[in-house]
């Protein structure tokens, strides 16, 4: 049957979205594929160290594609370019300053880095390269944010897609290029993934100033003294809820590790299901992040009520199918992800918490998209905090009883609070 009206309107954004989400992290598994067959183990091990480093640095400043996209969103939706360019310029200038932050203090973010994670030796030489070369990357990786965030603000997640598949094909191209033909090993793997970035960088700047001819603004229009406040709000509150969302993650990674590392591998296979229902979801809310911002910001408030509750319907189908498919399938995908039989027999003891995951937490996702679209961070972060005091009252309660069992009580919980809360206040927009 033809899709038409508001389906349709959702999923030109969520499609796209979804395979981006699925695509972003082959950069890093290309790296660690190509180590692979670079002949020695502590290859792979500095690729993966390295890794682990740019992913919790960058994770901190997710707030560039989501403040971005909710703020451009409504600029869109009320036919403001002015602001639409601001939103771009001010982002852009964040990231280009933290990303240079970063590079002039790359020596100590790596030393403290590779001593938190207690690395040594060889793997500690190649990983303290790796990142050397690749914080160059950094001023490209956080404006990439801050474009892809406005491009789906503007309606078209299909660039940021596209933004995507060239990192990646650069990455592959120029990443075997270097190891293969020229024999630079990890030099030239970071090099790769260097060269992409900023490719990915070059692309996005092009589609935004060429194809949407943003205005360059004079200084003291990027400057404004009201928009500027109303940015640093919004990506301060997005800020301090990353700052929890990641508590409660290496909080989870922490209790793991603390029961053997058997039970951390086992938690951290079931935890790729919450990754692969999240790729799914998290499209659907970055179509809430447009349509809701659009609506907002073009005053239509029936229209902004509509795709409401058809965004929930689409999170609500989505949390049953992938109910059916871990409930079904949860047993064989578990020997896809693994081939260490005790992992296995052991995660498959829990894959019962895992079927729940989409059902408890498909709230959560939905209402992240529509509050970004309002820009309503502020309640964003009062639900995010409430949910990780949640998650840490029932973990000290439950887990000295129920083990593991215990920890995966916690961590439902503290989604199902997420969407709760935001679906209680959220009924603000639905009831106007």
């Amino acid at each position: 049957m033809l899709l038409r009206g508001i389906n349709r309107e959702i999923l030109a954004i969520s499609v796209p979205s979804i395979i981006t989400n699925i695509t972003t992290p082959l950069l890093g598994l290309v790296d660690v594929a190509i180590a692979g067959h670079m002949g020695s183990a502590s290859y792979i091990g500095a690729i993966a160290v390295g890794g682990s480093l740019f992913n919790m640095l960058y994770w901190l400043f997710g707030f560039l594609r989501m403040g971005s996209s909710g703020m451009t969103a409504q600029a869109y939706g009320a036919g403001d370019a002015v602001q639409q360019s601001r939103v771009l310029h001010q982002a852009l200038t964040v990231g280009a300053i933290a990303g240079l932050v970063m590079i002039v203090c790359q020596a100590l973010i790596c030393s403290v880095g590779l001593d938190f994670m207690d690395v040594n030796g060889d793997t500690r030489d190649m990983a303290a390269l790796y990142f050397r070369i690749l914080i160059w990357g950094a001023p490209a990786v956080l404006c990439n944010y801050a474009l892809c965030g406005w491009l789906v603000g503007m309606q078209n997640s299909a660039a940021t897609m596209w933004i995507s598949v060239v990192i990646n094909v650069c990455n592959i191209g120029v990443s075997c290029l270097l190891v293969y033909v020229f024999h630079l090993g990890i030099s030239g793997l970071a090099t790769g993934t260097l060269v992409a970035q900023w490719c990915g960088l070059a692309l996005g700047l092009g589609i935004a100033f060429i194809h949407y001819r943003v205005a360059r603004l004079r200084v003291k229009e990027v400057l404004r003294w009201e928009a500027l406040k109303r940015f640093f709000r919004v990506n301060t509150d997005i800020f301090l809820r990353t700052v929890c969302l990641v508590t409660v993650t290496m909080w989870f990674t922490r209790a793991g590790a603390l029961q053997g590392d058997v039970m951390l591998a086992v938690n951290a296979l079931l935890m790729q299901f919450f990754t692969i229902f999240s790729f799914f979801m998290d499209g659907f809310a970055f179509a809430g992040e447009a349509l809701v911002g659009k609506y907002i910001g073009a005053g239509r408030r029936d229209e902004l009520r509509s795709r409401i509750f058809a965004l929930c319907k689409w999170g609500a189908g989505i949390a049953v199918i992938f109910t059916l498919l871990y409930a079904v399938g949860g047993s064989g995908l578990l020997t896809i992800l693994s081939d260490d039989g005790d992992v296995v027999m052991t995660a498959s003891g829990y894959m019962w918490w895992v079927v729940t995951i989409p059902a408890v937490g498909f709230l959560a996702f939905s209402y992240d998209g529509i509050f970004i679209g309002a820009t309503a961070t502020r309640d964003m972060l009062m639900s995010m905090f409430a949910a990780t005091v949640i998650f840490f009252v029932v973990y000290f309660v439950s887990f000295p009883r129920m083990g593991n069992d215990g920890l995966w009580l916690a961590f439902l919980c503290y989604l199902f609070t997420r969407g709760i809360i935001l679906a209680f206040i959220g009924r603000r927009y639905t009831a106007l």
